[in-house]
């Protein structure tokens, strides 16, 4: 336990394993169901992934859980408080790093951290300590005193983690904590988040539309359309798939889909552009597909399953299909008003 976890009254801080759980957690907006009745529960002290396209309800579904807004129905208790009636103390016990900047870039580093330091009560006479020590798990000690603004994109995605860890939160919530940076430095961020987990011992709850991102996590939560469709660790859910994933390029790729059907008894479609199918064996299958279906192969392809098989067989299209219907249903910019009027 650290020294500021260690400030929570007696009776504050339930004993639990659970560090979040939602039942039947509903949220409307007018017409559009944005969250569609998800349960779930997240371990003290694992990686949660939430998997997802955008518009699947991932964003929602942490804005209820931080209380930015209320749920329509449902119920929901992070680091054993209530959402709805224990604001307060939820918000005691959780750091928050948005999918979009809400870094002051006129500000140095050093300066956006004691900023954040005062809004949540930390003790002055903790913060030089504490702000060393997150900095320095980041790799940005040396530049505290340089401004935000001549930071690169992976820089200012490390010091909000910093400064989401500062008041030593039990629960991290990071939604797409990597998105809109180059490989390169999302690998770095994912080794950053891997360290925090190991040296601080926080609770690490994610959203993310990166099926290799998901790999890290030790459980995952498939969503689509508001609602869970699978739950497990990655590796089980691709074990149970139990099939290959084929591709193929064709001169007339609707008539090899027809044939597929008709002389294989293979369900096939389109995705991304390639005629795709799930067979067991997928090698040993390969052959007579080059001398029996009545269409010339241009290419073919054939891997493990994946995540993204997974949230295929889930939903019959891949995550990159799903995300050319819309964008994110919600921006968590709320919680920055209300920080604000604290």
């Amino acid at each position: 336990m650290t020294q500021l976890q260690a400030r929570v009254r007696p009776g504050e801080e339930a004993a639990t394993e659970v560090a979040v759980e939602a039942t039947d957690l509903r949220k409307t907006y007018k017409q559009i169901e944005a969250v569609r009745g998800v349960s779930f529960s997240v371990r003290t002290g694992e990686i949660f992934g939430f998997l997802g396209p955008n518009g699947a309800g991932k964003s929602t579904t942490i804005s209820m859980l931080c209380t930015l807004v209320n749920p329509s129905a449902g119920r929901a208790r992070v680091a054993g408080f209530d959402v709805v009636s224990e604001q307060a103390r939820v918000r005691q016990q959780i750091g928050l790093v948005f999918q979009e900047t809400t870094l002051d870039e006129y500000l140095t580093a050093e300066e956006n951290l004691r900023f954040h330091a005062e809004l949540y009560g930390v003790p002055s006479s903790l913060v030089p300590g504490r702000m060393q020590q997150v900095l320095e798990m980041v790799d940005l000690w040396e530049r505290r005193r340089s401004l935000v603004q001549t930071f690169s994109g992976g820089m200012k995605r490390r010091l909000e983690i910093a400064r989401g860890l500062l008041h030593s939160p039990r629960v991290l919530f990071l939604d797409e904590p990597t998105v809109g940076l180059d490989p390169q430095t999302r690998s770095h961020i994912w080794g950053y988040i891997s360290e925090l987990k190991r040296r601080e011992q926080v609770t690490i709850f994610l959203t993310t539309h990166y099926m290799d991102e998901a790999e890290y996590c030790d459980r995952i939560a498939i969503m689509d359309n508001g609602i869970l469709v699978a739950e497990d660790t990655p590796e089980a859910l691709k074990g149970a798939m139990g099939e290959d994933r084929v591709e193929l390029h064709t001169d007339d790729d609707p008539r090899a889909i027809s044939e597929l059907g008709q002389r294989f008894q293979v369900a096939a479609s389109m995705h991304e552009g390639a005629v795709t199918f799930h067979v067991p064996g997928g090698e040993e299958f390969v052959p007579r597909l080059f001398a029996e279906l009545g269409v010339r192969i241009r290419s073919v392809r054939v891997a493990r399953p994946t995540l993204d098989d997974v949230f295929m067989s889930h939903t019959g299209r891949t995550i990159r299909d799903a995300e050319a219907s819309g964008g994110d249903r919600l921006r968590a910019n709320p919680w920055i008003r209300s920080r604000g009027r604290r």
